[in-house]
């Protein structure tokens, strides 16, 4: 069995423990401008649990979230900070430690209704990838909800990275377990879109985990890239954005629970696993200590 590969988990849930990042607004881009010495430590928090691959804290550097603040011009810059910011926590670790440049849904997660359309998507995603370019090891184009999106993403991605950086794609499922992306489209559908950009790895990321293991379980016989799995602790109602009355439902999910979820992706393939929103440092640290 191919080794696993840990990574980290929610930064923005993270960041609202530490009493910064509101859900809403400017979201977890609000402690890159005010407190990202606390960005930082929660990179450290992921490393010291046992991930060794970070992930850069731009999923909401974007700019239809910064532009609520007006700060929708500062997209590339504050994309570059958060690429600095966890090459130099993964550069000061005593562990090789991988850092994964973030590359999001542009408008609201989960919301396929919403991709933009396909020039100015491209526009955007290759800005961010330049921005993140000097210091990330791979790109990951997470939280796709459509094949057009994570097909844009991952195209924008190959575009500026050439074959230098390996370039991974990460859907989110629909919530019941087998009904393919949140847009409908199967998981063979997604993979078609995205063939062209030649993926080094496909991954489900902030869905619900048993629909993970069903999304595995379809992936696992349509491609022999690496795949993996990070899941959220929260159910996502239709309809739902980030500023609207619409609340997601806490998933009650435990450490020990997780860790069994991750026994099952190992089974069905998955090598590289980690979380999403609400997952922290604790189910991390006790994914690292199972050793599967």
């Amino acid at each position: 069995m191919t080794e696993l590969t840990i990574l980290d988990g929610g930064m923005g849930g993270e960041l609202q423990r530490r009493g910064l990042g509101r859900s809403g607004g400017l979201w977890s881009a609000e402690a890159l401008l005010k407190h990202p010495d606390t960005v930082a430590a929660v990179h450290r928090n992921y490393i010291d649990a046992g991930a060794r691959i970070i992930t850069t804290n731009s999923y909401s550097t974007i700019p239809s979230y910064l532009g609520k603040e007006g700060m929708a011009e500062r997209y590339q810059e504050l994309t570059a900070l958060a690429g600095r910011l966890a090459r130099e926590v993964a550069d000061a670790s005593t562990h090789r430690v991988l850092v994964a440049g973030s590359l999001p849904p542009l408008d609201e997660s989960y919301r396929f209704d919403l991709v933009p359309e396909d020039a100015s998507s491209a526009a955007v995603y290759e800005t961010l990838a330049q921005a993140l370019l000097p210091y990330v090891d791979l790109f990951l184009c997470e939280t796709m909800s459509c094949a057009r999106e994570a097909r844009n993403a991952a195209a924008a991605a190959r575009k500026v990275a050439g074959h230098s950086k390996p370039v991974w794609v990460s859907w989110t499922l629909a919530e019941q377990p087998g009904e393919g992306l949140r847009s409908g489209e199967s998981i063979v559908a997604a993979v078609e879109q995205v063939a062209q950009s030649s993926p080094d790895a496909y991954l489900f990321n902030c869905t619900d985990p048993q629909a993970i293991s069903s999304g595995l379980k379809a992936l696992r016989v349509l491609t022999d890239k690496p795949l993996g799995a990070y899941p959220n602790r929260f159910h996502v109602p239709g309809g739902w954005t980030l500023d609207n009355e619409i609340k997601t439902v806490p998933r009650d999910m435990t450490g020990s629970e997780f860790v069994e979820f991750a026994r099952q992706w190992r089974a069905r393939g998955a090598s590289i696993i980690g979380g999403c929103c609400g997952v922290g440092p604790e189910f991390i640290q006790a994914l690292a200590a199972a050793e599967l």
